[in-house]
Formats: C-alpha cells, sequence, structure tokens
C-alpha cells in the first residue's frame, strides 16, 4: 500500500504541465505582469531573452531580479571587482534595453559572484519573497537547476534555483515572514505559473518559438562584451568588426531549435511540490 501510494505521488509530481485550453500562451500574454529571477547579468538573456522581447512587445510589464552582481567573471589582472560590478550592471542594462525593459525595472539584490550558496538564511528566500508579493507576476521565469547542475554547475546557479522556488512557496503562506504583513502590508501571494529556463532536456516541456526577435537577442547579448573573447581575458569596451560577426555567428548556431524554428526551451509547471 505505502509502495502504491508513493508510486501515485511520484506520478502527479513529475507529470509534465501543459497549459489549459483556455489560457493564453506565455509568449502571447498581455497587459500582464511577469517577474523574471536570474543568478546572473545575462543569464536572463541566454536562457530566455526571445521571450522577454515577446512579452515587452506585448505590452507586458517584465521584472528583471538579479541576484548577484557577476563581479568575478573576468581573467583580465588589471580588472577589480568593483570594476567589473560596475561594467556588469551598465552591460545589463543595455542588453535589457535592447529587449524592451527600462532600467527601472531591474531589481539589484546585490550579493557577489559566487557567494550566493553562503548567503545569510533565512535571508535570502525572505527578499525573494518580498518582491515577489510587492510584484504580484502573473507569471514567474526563473532558472532551473537542470541536468546534474546539482552536482556540477555553479553554485549561484544551483542556489538561485532553489531559493526562487522556496520563495514562490513562502510567498503563499503569510506566517512565512510575517513581518512583511504587519509592518509594509505585503499580502501572501499565489504564483499562479512558473516558467524554469536551462531546463534538462528530458525535462523540458515548453517551447517559445522567438524566430521574429532571434537578431534582437543576439544584438542585446553582445551587449555583454566582457563575456566574450577577447575581452573576457583583456578587457576592452567595444567590439573588433570580425570578433563580433564571429560572436553572432556563434551566437546564433547555439540557439536550440525546433521544427526548424529558434526556440526557447522551458520547463513549465502550476504548482510546487507539496510532498
Amino acid at each position: 500500500m505505502r509502495r502504491g501510494l508513493y508510486s501515485v505521488l511520484l506520478v502527479l509530481v513529475v507529470a509534465p504541465a501543459t497549459p489549459a485550453a483556455e489560457e493564453p500562451r506565455l509568449e502571447e500574454m498581455r497587459d500582464k505582469t511577469v517577474l523574471l529571477f536570474t543568478p546572473h547579468p545575462d543569464d536572463d538573456l541566454f536562457g530566455a531573452g526571445g521571450t522577454i522581447a515577446l512579452l515587452n512587445r506585448n505590452h507586458n510589464k517584465v521584472f528583471v531580479c538579479l541576484y548577484t552582481n557577476d563581479d568575478k567573471g573576468s581573467y583580465d589582472l588589471e580588472m577589480t571587482s568593483q570594476r567589473l560590478a560596475r561594467i556588469r550592471k551598465a552591460e545589463e542594462e543595455a542588453a535589457e534595453a535592447e529587449l524592451g525593459t527600462p532600467k527601472e525595472n531591474l531589481i539589484w539584490m546585490g550579493y557577489d559572484d559566487g557567494m550566493l550558496e553562503y548567503a545569510p538564511q533565512p535571508k535570502l528566500v525572505e527578499e525573494a519573497t518580498a518582491i515577489i508579493r510587492r510584484i504580484h507576476p502573473d507569471a514567474l521565469l526563473s532558472i532551473d537547476p537542470g541536468e546534474w547542475y546539482q552536482r556540477w554547475h555553479k553554485t549561484d546557479h544551483r542556489m538561485a534555483s532553489y531559493n526562487t522556488i522556496d520563495a514562490v512557496r513562502a510567498a503563499e503562506f503569510w506566517l512565512y515572514f510575517p513581518n512583511q504583513l504587519l509592518e509594509r502590508d505585503l499580502r501572501p501571494y499565489k504564483v499562479p505559473v512558473m516558467y524554469f529556463f536551462y531546463p534538462s532536456p528530458q525535462e523540458a516541456n515548453y517551447w517559445v518559438t522567438i524566430d521574429s526577435v532571434m537578431d534582437l537577442k543576439v544584438d542585446a547579448a553582445t551587449k555583454h562584451v566582457s563575456q566574450f573573447e577577447p575581452s573576457i581575458h583583456k578587457y576592452r569596451t567595444d567590439w573588433d568588426p570580425a570578433d563580433l560577426a564571429r560572436t553572432k555567428a556563434g551566437l546564433e548556431g547555439e540557439q536550440p531549435k525546433k521544427d526548424g524554428h529558434y526556440v526557447e526551451p522551458f520547463r513549465r509547471a502550476t504548482e510546487f511540490n507539496q510532498f
């Protein structure tokens, strides 16, 4: 009996969520509010940049919350963390502007690169919970742990994925961080639907076609000059034309395709795991 019940619960938990017939697709939403959590400046773009562009094009209000300032990602021995943080902030603002997101919609949590896993707990969950309760997103996008990420990938990616889903759960129940209601009037809020970018291939269950904004995504990506060669080894503020052309071609080649179209894959879910 115990084994049978566990099997039923397991099916319920891992079965891929599919949109209800009457529910608009993510990229077809209009005049809604969307909140995206990203571990670093540029993960939002690489994971969901085309989708962000489509959401902005449809007059949705898109907020991007960045856990870290990405102040370590350079091999340049003359670079400092303080300078790199300023560079990454400017690059993120320029990239998101290309996608249609105003800089006032960027929320910087301010943690140092690589340090998210060592941030005070449950302070990190509380901060993300407050953002969800304040924004009231109609859809929430975030990084997925992905295939083997728990074992092999960056600590910031692991922590951002787990912390965000913990905050989604906390936001729903007022007894998590009741001070937010009592002192700031931030009421409990249930996120209706979530889309996780960077999913493992076997768990992707939702694809957004981005053919019409692929050029925009590539142009936005190249705003992150410091993260591409040769700038990552010796920082420069602009592109050599040959390097730029080569980088754009590489980005287009790496973008996933499905049925002949450029797509961004997601793991779509409407509930967190209660078991």
